[in-house]
């Protein structure tokens, strides 16, 4: 194995562990909650405002149309790999260069579904979520995070 993968495998495995069992580099004051409210909050924050939310909720309108699309694209795609398929059975001989075409498309249709979902489904896409009587998207963090806000759980709204 190249050095340069055998760091990237120890970076991942040592990423893991660390966020796993919540080791951290350093201290921060932790938001102090009253003891009536324990176990009634959850602990918010701001979510970022990236460029890509605006590309993402232009796309999100559009995304029942982009599935419908691509489950007519797969149907299509089924159809001509068997019709390479059939062609190569018919002769009984193997042609590569009948697959030509539906390797392309394949490739075209996977590339196209991968740069659409990246564009829709930003990073906070999942995530976020509004407060009852708060302006803005929310995500939740720990309760360490700087600029988290303690917000009674019935508050929040998908």
């Amino acid at each position: 194995m190249k050095p340069s993968m055998l760091f990237a495998v120890v970076m991942l495995a040592a990423i893991v562990i660390a966020t796993s069992f919540g080791l951290s580099f350093g201290t921060s004051e932790t938001l102090k909650v009253p003891a009536n409210l324990a176990g009634q909050v959850l602990y918010v924050c701001p979510a970022a405002d990236q460029p890509w939310t605006s590309i993402a909720g232009s796309i999100s309108g559009l995304m029942n149309y982009f599935l419908i699309g691509l489950g007519f694209a797969i149907i299509i795609l089924a159809f001509s790999w068997g019709w390479a398929l059939y062609q190569n059975l018919l002769k009984d001989e193997f042609k590569q260069d009948l697959f030509k075409k539906s390797w392309a498309f394949t490739k075209t249709l996977f590339w196209t579904s991968v740069i659409i979902a990246i564009l829709a489904f930003t990073p906070n896409y999942f995530r976020s979520f509004t407060i009852q009587g708060a302006q803005g998207q929310w995500v939740l963090c720990d309760n360490n995070t700087p600029g988290a806000k303690a917000v009674i759980a019935d508050a929040i709204k998908e």
